[in-house]
């Protein structure tokens, strides 16, 4: 089929109707050849290449300076310096502790990375650029100025330039503009790096590459994995800033009541004054966040799922509404044609029969050749018809109107072997024909078996009319059968057993989405509704959307509008899509998801992207952000605790003017049987509950209590062994009653923290309590740690004050629970 230049350009049409699509159709073909290789390697002699360094993850450097230079940090490391100078290597095992911690973090932290930009490299667009009249796909970091660069449906634009072909080319700058109406672009006009096309196709020269390009600064900050901007971290970050206030205050009274008590053995004193103050930091939190997200990306990163962003884990966990597009998502690309069906008002000439004759399905089939061979990127109900019917010989085409989701339909001017020229329609029945139309009856029924409907029109108006589908001839009824995905009805009924409500919205003809829908158990689906009865009003469409589960004919506009409605509901919304209509509500949407297959500019905005292309790949990731959520909350609870009953108990410490009743190497036992290993564990086991908000609320709501119970309990332990012990050995004494009384205490709060019981935080706990008898013991380790039991009375007066402390503690966690529900 051959191309000849007769339609000129109109105007573009203020109302963006479908005389603003349409070019001239002989600029589609090649007539460029693009730069040779002599010019491409003159070029990258002199720099002029487009090498904007993105990264998917910080640099090693940062990761390092990320978890060594804290300021819990420095503060634990010059406590550390000072006990080496001033008590044996027992009372300074926290610093070892601290150094452990960090190294797992940085190990962690760079295997994530390393995932992370290997998934990248798979993941990154490749551009096609023509060179000696050859068309390639090159990495982006390889184009260099002057190159030629093609364009079609859902690219992005990745550097800026100057189009020099174009066909109905229209390009979506909303990301750079905030302008959410596409722009038709012809030949000499700019083009900027960061837009993407919506419809039609052309090419541009590039114009500038590298750091000059107009989005070339924010292409890459917002490419960049990060470790901020999410609400847990910002929770932690605000609980630290607390403990901050009251750990400087309270060190500052230890200190001195300390150094008063202690005045005849200032060596004692700072031991004493370390050992007030080093429990007070909750150093391990922090570390334990970043390790759980670190390997929530490694385990993602094996299923093929690409983290962009990672505060998108934690995001897609507080999920309640996942809107989901049909096309690519519930079924695959690939799409079959099952059935022609002619009708008989086509009109049409040559084979088709006179005036009122049904055309025949010779005729019908060259059209439809004709009408894939006009569209040099074909979408995939196209490329089925391409597949199903070959280029006829003989037939031009000289205008083009490419399909565009907003129209619902595209079209062609054809010139036969005749020599006469018939205008075409291919689209959406219910849209190309009036609400009487008696095909549409027809038309239902197919689409109430899950079928795809197209309508092939004759019209008789010129294509860049903007009435062009009004009054169009129907000839024939393209059937066409979607391919459902295998793992798509697994995810929908995991996403229905986790509360989370799945709405599908897609452009398609609503009976037949709601037939694939129904196909694949989706509770709702057979309340179908379609979006241009929709209400404009936000707060009447968000009642809609919560009443209902399959949207059909969706424009793209209205699924931004839709998660918005959502989102004012209070709902968070995760939208899925790999087409360039769903680019405007991914990127509203609290988290979008994009297949690794779909257009580049979806890939672009979404957090997540399945480089598997695989729907069943999403409760992995939900699963994994509910597994991070649910954990630091439950960790942060243990290292809270531990904070408030070590600022309560340095409080009563400095009030009574008696000596603090521990050194550091027993609260670094405590710390690590209590704290330190069990939450190591914890965090990374499986948690299948929905995130919630008011972190900081939830977590400090038990903390304090049962910190406070703690302080109270051990100080009144360590009080009773003062007045009961005396002479030689004393204070040893008096210290192991105590720590015996926070242990035992501290093991409740981490029963408490560990539930529901499973066998293995059943044998966590149960460890956990033998670690501690072993200790007790054993000669060499007693001695080690400086904790022995004297005598029988005090010992049981310890377990028993625990022993009630623990009661007291069950009855607040539950109290608390009910008084200030989450």
């Amino acid at each position: 089929m051959t191309y000849r230049a007769e339609t000129a350009v109109d105007e573009p049409d203020p109302d963006g109707g479908a005389a603003s699509a349409l070019t001239d159709a002989a600029a589609r073909r090649p007539g460029h050849p693009g730069l040779s290789t002599a010019e491409v390697a003159e070029r990258v002699s002199r720099g002029e290449v487009n090498d904007v360094p993105v990264r998917s993850s910080r640099s090693t450097p940062d990761i390092i300076r990320a978890n060594v230079f804290t300021r819990f940090n420095a503060i634990i490391g010059i406590l550390f310096v000072i006990m080496l100078a001033v008590a044996p290597i027992q009372d300074a095992l926290f610093g070892f502790v601290i150094v452990a911690n960090t190294a797992i973090g940085i190990i962690q932290e760079l295997r994530a990375k390393k995932t992370l930009d290997s998934l990248a490299v798979i993941g990154e667009a490749k551009p096609t650029v023509r060179r000696d009249g050859v068309a390639a796909e090159i990495p982006v970091g390889e184009i260099v100025l002057g190159d030629l660069v093609e364009l079609g449906p859902g690219d992005k634009c990745v550097v800026d330039g100057e189009v020099v072909e174009a066909d109905g080319l229209e390009i979506d700058e909303s990301l750079l503009t905030g302008e959410a109406d596409p722009v038709l672009k012809r030949p000499g006009d700019q083009v900027m790096s960061g837009s993407f096309v919506v419809a039609g196709g052309g090419a541009f020269t590039a114009t500038k590459v590298g750091r000059e390009a107009y989005a070339a600064q924010l292409a890459e900050e917002a490419s960049r994995f990060t470790l901020v901007h999410s609400e847990l971290r910002s929770g932690i970050s605000q609980i630290l800033k607390y403990v901050t206030w009251m750990m400087v205050p309270t060190a500052i009274g230890l200190v001195i009541s300390q150094s008063v008590v202690e005045k005849n053995d200032w060596r004692e004193a700072v031991r004493r004054m370390v050992g007030g103050i080093v429990p007070m930091v909750p150093e391990g939190l922090v570390l334990l966040t970043s390790v759980a997200f670190a390997i929530g990306v490694i385990r993602l990163g094996r299923k093929q799922c690409l983290v962009q962003e990672l505060p998108a884990i934690e995001g897609l966990a507080r999920v309640d509404v996942v809107c989901l597009d049909k096309t690519g998502t519930l079924t695959e690309g690939g799409m079959d044609v099952t059935e022609v069906r002619l009708l008989g008002s086509g009109d049409s000439a040559g084979d088709g029969g006179g005036e009122g004759a049904a055309p025949d399905e010779r005729y019908v089939g060259q059209v439809l050749g004709a009408l894939g061979a006009s569209d040099p990127r074909p979408n995939a109900s196209l490329q089925a018809i391409i597949d199903a019917y070959p280029e006829p010989a003989d037939w031009e085409c000289t205008a083009a109107l490419p399909f565009s989701s907003a129209r619902k339909y595209s079209g062609a001017t054809l010139t036969e072997p005749s020599g006469e020229a018939s205008g075409w329609l291919l689209g959406a029945p219910d849209v190309l024909l009036p609400a009487d139309d008696p095909a549409l009856g027809e038309i239902e029924d197919l689409n109430t078996q899950g079928l795809r409907v197209l309508l092939l029109a004759r019209t008789e108006r010129e294509l860049d009319d903007e009435r062009v589908a009004e009054g169009v001839r129907p000839a024939a009824l393209v059937v066409l059968e979607q391919r459902l995905r295998p793992d798509a009805a697994d995810t929908l009924r995991y996403f229905a057993e986790q509360n989370v409500a799945a709405k599908v919205i897609s452009g398609d003809n609503a009976v037949s989405v709601g037939a694939v829908a129904g196909k694949l158990g989706l509770p709702g689906a057979e309340h179908t509704v379609d979006a241009r009865q929709l209400p404009a009003d936000r707060e009447e469409m968000a009642t809609a959307l919560e009443d209902g589960a399959v949207f059909g004919r969706v424009t793209p506009q209205q699924k931004r509008d839709m998660v918005g409605a959502l989102q004012s509901r209070g709902h968070t919304v995760a939208m899925t899509g790999d087409g360039v209509n769903d680019v405007l509500a991914l990127k509203d949407a609290d988290i979008g998801v994009s297949m690794g297959s779909g257009s580049e500019a979806t890939r672009a905005v979404a957090q997540i992207v399945l480089l598997n292309n695989s729907f069943s790949t999403l409760p992995s990731v939900v699963a994994e952000g509910r597994r991070v959520i649910g954990n630091i909350e439950r960790v942060a609870n243990l290292f809270l605790v531990k904070t408030v009953y070590s600022v309560l108990l340095a409080l009563l410490v400095v009030c009574s003017q008696v000596s603090y009743p521990f050194l550091p190497r027993h609260l670094t036992l405590l710390s690590t049987l209590t704290i330190g290993v069990p939450a190591f564990f914890l965090a990374l086991a499986p948690n299948k509950e929905r995130a919630r908000p008011n972190f900081v609320r939830r977590v400090m709501r038990y903390a304090i209590p049962a910190g406070v119970i703690a302080a109270v309990a051990t100080f009144a332990t360590y009080l009773v062994a003062r007045s009961h012990y005396t002479g030689e050995g004393a204070r040893d004494a008096e210290t192991s009653a105590a720590t015996l009384t926070l242990f035992l205490i501290s093991m409740w709060v981490l029963a408490i923290v560990a539930r529901p019981y499973t066998w293995w935080r059943i044998g966590l706990v149960l460890t956990m309590a033998l670690g501690f008898v072993i200790v007790v013991v054993t000669p060499w380790l007693q001695d080690f740690f400086a904790l022995k039991l004297v005598g029988t009375s005090m010992p049981w007066t310890a377990v028993g004050i625990a022993v009630a402390a623990s009661l007291l503690l069950e009855v607040a966690w539950r109290w608390v629970g009910r008084r200030f529900p989450a």
